[in-house]
């Protein structure tokens, strides 16, 4: 006894529905937001980055002493 048969033409198109229903979801989460959504998330990573560049740098980072008087000889 064999097996039923497929119709091929068929079978490639359920392929192609699912491989596009696969891209699809993946859109939806990649570019899925509102622009309420979007906006928000702009203006907090521009209230971030401006906190971040007003932050005094440490002596320690810029590769000075602590102490302002004194100076290195060369």
């Amino acid at each position: 006894m064999s097996a039923d048969p497929v119709n091929l033409r068929q079978f490639r198109k359920r392929a192609a529905r699912q491989e596009k229903e696969k891209m699809a979801q993946a859109n939806r989460v990649a570019y899925g937001r509102s622009k309420a959504e979007k906006t928000l998330t702009g203006a907090i990573n521009l209230k971030n980055a401006k906190a971040h560049e007003q932050q005094p740098l440490d002596n320690s980072e810029r590769g000075q002493n602590s102490d302002p008087g004194s100076r290195n000889p060369k």
